[in-house]
């Protein structure tokens, strides 16, 4: 090469490099700052404490622990005989009632036949409350004998949604008391991803975008759509005084980092032989509408989001 090129040669490489790391280090800022993607994601689902309307001696055990279970499935039974007998005498108690009632109407009918002579107004209205107080007495007899029956009832303990036992120790013949938990019931129905993203990202992140969940240890990578985001998050800076007043750390931190807000994504089709354990860690990442993936320049493409936490990049 001749040396009157030579020097501009040099030149236009040196430029042309410093415009590549320009480049390439705007496209890193952009993604590791400004992209909505976030390792920092969790399956989750609604959790329901499975708990006795009535107490008693459990009598049977129908299910193990994480047993999935339906709405409707019979999962222990409380000794029935005790509300069984409380049922029989509740319905004695209504007959009673109801033989009573009938006979305080049958006089009140006799009496309004009377003529005034025969029966003064003051015995005609005594008939008269005594029929009205033997139709209550036996409106309440039955409505006991309801609670009878709906106590019968309860005493078998049902799935109340689909999903899956967990924590499950129930053993026949443990005392069992009303509104106190037994177990944990997983609620597959409300099964989804919740990312966690930092406050800056948000303004790209939109309800119906496409989202890309990877779970830690899992190879698939499983596909949905933001659903909602949070509407807030604890203020840690604010506290409630003794005077009802607020409390604001007087400190003030320069450097202050995003605060994280859970978006919910709601999943789409997911694999038979995918886990969704509430809990699991998963990595998340958001295409927003008429944007690319702002993966493709490292090694990931649409659909493939970062390594989850605790592995490596793909080469």
């Amino acid at each position: 090469m001749p040396r009157f090129l030579a020097l501009p040669f040099r030149i236009l490489v040196t430029l042309g490099m410093v415009a590549v790391a320009v480049i390439v280090g705007l496209a890193l800022w952009d993604y590791y700052m400004e992209a909505p993607w976030t390792r920092d994601g969790r399956v989750r689902a609604d959790v329901v404490q499975v708990a006795p309307d009535v107490s008693g001696l459990v009598t049977n055990v129908l299910i193990a622990d994480n047993q999935v279970v339906k709405r409707g499935d019979l999962l222990f039974r409380i000794d029935p005989d005790r509300f069984a007998l409380a049922l029989r005498q509740a319905d004695a108690v209504v007959e009673g009632k109801k033989a009573t009632a009938a006979q305080a109407a049958a006089d009140y009918a006799r009496y309004l036949k009377l003529s005034d002579a025969a029966a003064s107004q003051q015995r005609v209205e005594a008939a008269q409350a005594a029929d009205l107080e033997a139709k209550a007495a036996y409106e309440q007899a039955m409505a006991d004998r309801d609670i009878a029956k709906l106590n019968l009832e309860r005493s078998a303990v049902k799935a109340s949604v689909n999903g899956r036992i967990t924590n499950m120790g129930l053993r026949p013949g443990t005392y069992v008391s009303t509104g106190h938990g037994v177990m944990a019931l997983i609620d597959g129905d409300t099964l989804r991803v919740e990312g966690y993203f930092e406050e800056t990202k948000l303004p790209r992140i939109h309800v119906g975008d496409r989202a890309s969940i990877r779970l830690m240890g899992e190879a698939a990578t499983l596909t949905g759509h933001v659903e909602s985001f949070a509407g807030g998050i604890e203020d840690r800076e604010r506290t409630a005084g003794s005077s009802l007043l607020a409390s604001v750390n007087p400190t003030f931190a320069w450097v202050r980092l995003a605060q994280r807000i859970p978006v919910r994504i709601k999943l789409d089709d997911v694999p038979d032989e995918t886990r969704l354990v509430s809990g699991r860690t998963a990595t998340v990442a958001i295409e927003p509408k008429g944007e690319t993936s702002h993966f493709s320049l490292f090694g990931y493409w649409r659909g493939a989001p970062p390594p989850a936490a605790g592995e490596t990049a793909p080469r």
